[in-house]
């Protein structure tokens, strides 16, 4: 499966998530209640996407994972950018996937954190 198709059937998976492309065709935002937690685009026609982590994960997947490299285009203690590899780990990328999603949920009000676990529940 290519990078774009797991992370887009990843992140559709999880409760609230909209895509839309306000940077024009072939830049997929995905976001949960209108924040991001996804970018899907090509970069030098390579696919990637940018995603939400922990700064100190960030840094270490940096450094141990040759496909996993700084945010392109945000902020690169925040954000990683993961690059299709032909040793990608797909069971990582969905990790890294939800818990971008999580890092973005965390920062949510009471009411939409608590909307979102109930349809994950019933999901």
């Amino acid at each position: 499966m290519t990078l774009h198709k797991l992370a887009s059937s990843t992140a559709l998976k999880l409760p609230e998530v909209t895509v839309t492309q306000p940077f024009g065709d072939g830049c997929d935002v995905f976001k949960v209640l209108d924040k991001v937690f996804m970018l899907s685009f090509h970069l030098q026609g390579q696919a990637a996407i940018n995603l939400k982590v922990v700064p100190d994960h960030g840094a270490m997947l940096r450094d141990f994972y040759p496909y996993i490299r700084a945010g392109w285009h945000m902020n690169k203690q925040h954000w990683v950018t993961v690059y299709e590899d032909e040793n990608l780990d797909q069971s990582l990328v969905q990790d890294l996937i939800r818990n971008s999603y999580d890092l973005v949920v965390i920062k949510l009000n009471k009411v939409q954190r608590q909307r979102i676990e109930l349809l994950k529940a019933i999901q």
